[in-house]
């Protein structure tokens, strides 16, 4: 019972991805061109996106690394003041789990941002911009 109920939110969910990406696709291409005669110009759309990225970029960073200070500190006071084994090895692990989470976030947001001017200059050479 349980793994046709999972079959068909898979099916159903696929069915809405795939509607979404063509939605997606035809509103990008509309937004895109600017009237019935012109090409459609990927750069139109893409640098409000683009944009918007930075600007949220800009501020993730600095609170990613606020919240993941916070976070460990007060880990690290947990397992500071943990008296049980159990206790101070699960704070242990609590605390290597939230600095891996938390390096992982970090590097993939600078990431991010490193690669966001990358693909920018790559879809404005082969989009025919030049």
């Amino acid at each position: 019972m349980k793994n046709t109920v999972k079959k068909k939110t898979m099916f159903l969910a696929a069915r809405v991805m795939g509607a979404m990406t063509a939605c997606s696709t035809m509103m990008i291409t509309a937004f895109a061109a600017k009237d019935d005669s012109s090409e459609a110009s990927l750069n139109d759309v893409t640098t409000p996106i683009i944009d918007l990225l930075k600007n949220v970029l800009n501020v993730l960073i600095p609170l990613v690394a606020a919240v993941g200070a916070i976070f460990c500190v007060s880990l690290g006071l947990k397992y500071s003041k943990a008296e049980e084994p159990q206790e101070r090895e699960k704070a242990k692990q609590h605390l290597k789990s939230a600095i891996i989470g938390f390096v992982l976030i970090f590097v993939l947001i600078v990431a991010l941002r490193i690669a966001t001017p990358i693909f920018t200059d790559w879809m404005n050479k082969n989009s025919g911009k030049k």
